[in-house]
C-alpha cells in the first residue's frame, strides 16, 4: 500500500503512467507537425465528438474503478476481522484457560503458548497463501519441524493450522482447563477466522471479468488517438499540452482500476498484509507476556507492505 508523501507526489504521479504518457506526448507532437505540414487537413477533424466520447468513457471508468475499490476495501475489511478475531483468540486462551491443579500449570502454559503461536502462524501462512508464496520461512520460528513437515503435505496450509488449533482446544476441554461455555466462545473466534479466510479466498479465486479490464483500456486508447486530431485545428502548437493533460487523466483512471482489482497480488497497491500480520504477531506475543517482540513495519520508499 502506498503511503502518501507530499514531496514525492508529483514524481510518483508522473511515474505512475510514465511510458503511456510519453507515447501519448510523442503522438501528439507528431499530429501537430503533420497538421502544420498540411498532411492532416480534412473537414472531419473539427467534428469528432471527443466531449461525448470522453463523457461516456468517464462513466465506464468510474463504474469499473468503483467495483475495483469495492474489492480492495472488502479485502481490507476481511483482514480487519482476522486481526480482531486473532486478538480475541489470544485473549481467551491466555485468560480463560485455568489449570485444575498446580501440577497442570506447566502443561497449561505450554498449551497456551502453542495455541497462540499457531494463531500467529495461521496469520503468516494465510498471507503467503493469498499471495501464492511459500510460508515455511515464516513458520519456522513458530512451529516445530514435525508440525511443519506435516503441513507440507497439506494443500491449504492455513486451514490445516486452523484445524490443529481446534484439536488443541478439544484437548484443553478434555483436560478440564475450560468449560463448555468458554470453549464455545473460543470456537466462535475460530469460526469467524474461517469465515474471513473464505471471503479472502473468494476474492483471490474470482478475478474481475476480463471485459472489465480489456474494454475500458481499449476505449481509453481510442480516445487518446482521436483527441489530438480534434484539438489540433483550434490549439495548434498547444495541442500536446491540452491533449496530453486530458489523456493523462484517463490513463491514470484506467490504471487505478487495474491496480486495485486484485488486492492480494503482492504489489505496492495491495493490502499491506505483511504489516498487518506483523501487528498480529506483536499483539499476540505481548498477550503471552513476552517482552522481546518484533517492531512494527515501516514504509519502504513510500510503500507499506
Amino acid at each position: 500500500m502506498i503511503v502518501p508523501r507530499s514531496r514525492q507526489l508529483l514524481l510518483h504521479t508522473v511515474q505512475y503512467v510514465g511510458r503511456p504518457l510519453l507515447v501519448l506526448l510523442a503522438y501528439d507532437i507528431f499530429v501537430v507537425v503533420a497538421y502544420k505540414m498540411g498532411l492532416l487537413r480534412w473537414k472531419a477533424l473539427d467534428e469528432i465528438p471527443v466531449s461525448l466520447f470522453g463523457s461516456a468513457i468517464g462513466v465506464v471508468l468510474a463504474f469499473r474503478n468503483a467495483t475495483s475499490y469495492a474489492r480492495w476495501w472488502e479485502a481490507r475489511t476481511l483482514w480487519g476481522a482476522i486481526v480482531n478475531n486473532a486478538r480475541s483468540f489470544g485473549r481467551q486462551v491466555t485468560t480463560v484457560m485455568r489449570p485444575r491443579s498446580e501440577s497442570d500449570e506447566a502443561d497449561l502454559r505450554m498449551t497456551q503458548r502453542r495455541m497462540v503461536y499457531h494463531q500467529i502462524a495461521y496469520a503468516h501462512s494465510l498471507r503467503q497463501y493469498l499471495r501464492r508464496l511459500e510460508p515455511w520461512a515464516e513458520l519456522a520460528p513458530l512451529l516445530n519441524e514435525t508440525e511443519i513437515e506435516e503441513l507440507r503435505t497439506k494443500q491449504n496450509v492455513p486451514l490445516a493450522i486452523l484445524q490443529e488449533m481446534g484439536v488443541m482446544l478439544r484437548e484443553a476441554i478434555d483436560n478440564g482447563w475450560i468449560n463448555d461455555i468458554q470453549s464455545q466462545q473460543i470456537e466462535r473466534s475460530l469460526d469467524d477466522l474461517a469465515d474471513a479466510q473464505g471471503g479472502a479466498e473468494r476474492l483471490q479465486n474470482t478475478p474481475m471479468p476480463r471485459q472489465y479490464d480489456y474494454f475500458p483500456q481499449l476505449f481509453v486508447q481510442i480516445y487518446c488517438v482521436l483527441l489530438p486530431l480534434a484539438m489540433v485545428s483550434s490549439l495548434g502548437w498547444l495541442t500536446p499540452l491540452g491533449s496530453t493533460l486530458v489523456g493523462f487523466i484517463f490513463l491514470a483512471l484506467d490504471k487505478i482500476g487495474r491496480d486495485l482489482e486484485d488486492p492480494f497480488d503482492n504489489t505496492e497497491h495491495d493490502i499491506p498484509l505483511t504489516s498487518i500480520t506483523r501487528t498480529i504477531e506483536i499483539n499476540l506475543r505481548q498477550q503471552l507476556g513476552e517482552t522481546e517482540v518484533p517492531k512494527p513495519l515501516a514504509p519502504v520508499d513510500g510503500v507499506l507492505w
